[in-house]
């Protein structure tokens, strides 16, 4: 690739651009949210996406960006494999690396799993290639978070191509498997790789805020005299962000359960807690990004999808599912039961998560949105897909209500 010059626009790539309404000018980040086995419904998207732009994903985007099984896509991705090729992968990946570990129990003797056999796998598929080395195969900038533990702030495995032709990375000389095992070291799932636990233990599980700081501050010259005139490689108001989630496993928590919780209210409240700070945090950059002021600097498209009934009966319908293990055929036949709480390691669920991925693809194709704009409701406000519940008149009355609140539980 030529000095100072962008990721290559070949005429396909430029045909790809159009497919999705992306502008020439801009540059292309693929953002991608952890979430454990359920990144094979990211992954079904994906494969939409490569088909609506008719180049795979290494080609299309200048940066991809990963948290825990987002960070092992991005990795494949950066490293030259497809979607389906990934999902291939994926397949036998997701089962070994939720191996259960010797009297191994999330609660009472952590961690639940080993990842021996998934870092058998990682080193058989990529060897000791570095990040350095996978983004120079495919031109692509890369960047996957992980939590220090000892620094207790995250770190920014990144590896860019700057405009003068050279990588800039703190840490673009690591190997890539060792940072896609940093990646997903959740805490109770699996040992910490040294001071690294998963990325997405704190507010980077959408790491798409981050991949924008990362990508706009950092991809510019090294030399300081050319500061006055330096030219970054992203600029804020010339990018394209397409940013995947891999479904909210929703936790409907009925007001009259609020104070005794169903089962053991430890297991109750970690899970709770472990599951609602990633997905309030990914919401807050979601709202963030979709506010007025972004609107006009960055093109951000947001696929995400709740595990419920209410946005499952949006999906084309199918007849796909195992009438022996669920008792029906039919995707619209699921119940509230048999979705709540789809977590990350519940591989009985796997091939639910991969056919609702899949009709989630085929709904994006259908309404016409074909990973050309943001999945948003009629009113343009929120997730078309992700289910708003609340109860505003009841709740209005309550806390309007001394008498209420000075009988409640204290």
């Amino acid at each position: 690739m030529a000095k100072a010059e962008r990721k290559s626009l070949s005429e396909t790539r430029k045909a790809a651009f159009k497919n999705l309404d992306i502008p020439e000018g801009n540059r292309v980040i693929l953002s991608l949210d952890g979430g454990g086995m359920r990144g094979i419904l990211t992954l079904q998207l994906l494969k939409g996406l490569e088909e609506q732009a008719g180049i795979p994903c290494y080609e299309l985007f200048d940066m991809v960006a990963g948290t825990s099984t987002g960070a092992i896509i991005a990795g494949l991705i950066t490293s030259k494999h497809t979607a389906t090729e990934i999902e291939q992968l994926y397949d036998n990946l997701v089962k070994e690396v939720f191996t259960k570990r010797t009297f191994g129990d999330r609660y009472i003797n952590p961690p639940a799993y080993t990842k021996k056999k998934y870092r058998d796998i990682l080193r058989t598929e990529l060897g000791n290639m570095t990040l350095q080395q996978a983004c120079d195969a495919t031109e692509t900038d890369l960047m996957i978070t992980s939590k220090d533990m000892s620094a207790a702030e995250e770190t920014f495995f990144s590896c860019f191509k700057t405009m003068e032709d050279d990588y800039y990375g703190t840490y673009k000389d690591v190997l890539l498997r060792a940072v896609m095992e940093a990646t997903m070291s959740a805490p109770t799932y699996w040992y910490p790789l040294e001071r690294f636990v998963d990325g997405g233990t704190t507010t980077y599980n959408n790491p798409s805020w981050a991949a924008i700081i990362e990508a706009t501050c950092y991809s510019r010259p090294k030399d300081k005299e050319q500061e006055p005139k330096r030219k970054n490689k992203y600029a804020l108001n010339e990018l394209t962000v397409l940013s995947f989630g891999t479904g909210i496993s929703r936790q409907f928590i009925k007001p009259d359960e609020t104070l005794n919780p169903k089962g053991i209210d430890l297991k109750f409240w970690l899970d709770w807690l472990l599951t609602e700070i990633g997905q309030d945090a990914s919401a807050m950059q979601v709202d963030v990004l979709r506010s007025p002021a972004m609107q006009k600097a960055v093109d951000y498209r947001r696929f995400q999808i709740s595990l419920d009934p209410a946005a499952i009966s949006k999906l084309p319908n199918c007849d796909s599912l195992n009438p022996e293990k669920y008792g029906h055929q039919w995707l619209h036949d699921m119940d509230e039961k048999e979705l709540k709480g789809i977590d990350m390691s519940d591989l009985s669920k796997y091939d639910l998560v991969k056919i609702i991925g899949r009709q989630m693809a085929q709904y994006i194709v259908d309404t016409g949105n074909c990973f050309r704009k943001d999945l948003l409701d009629d009113r343009g406000k929120r997730d078309a897909l992700v289910t708003a519940f609340g109860d505003v008149v009841r709740i209005r009355a309550q806390m309007s209500d001394p008498g209420w609140l000075d009988k409640f539980q204290a």
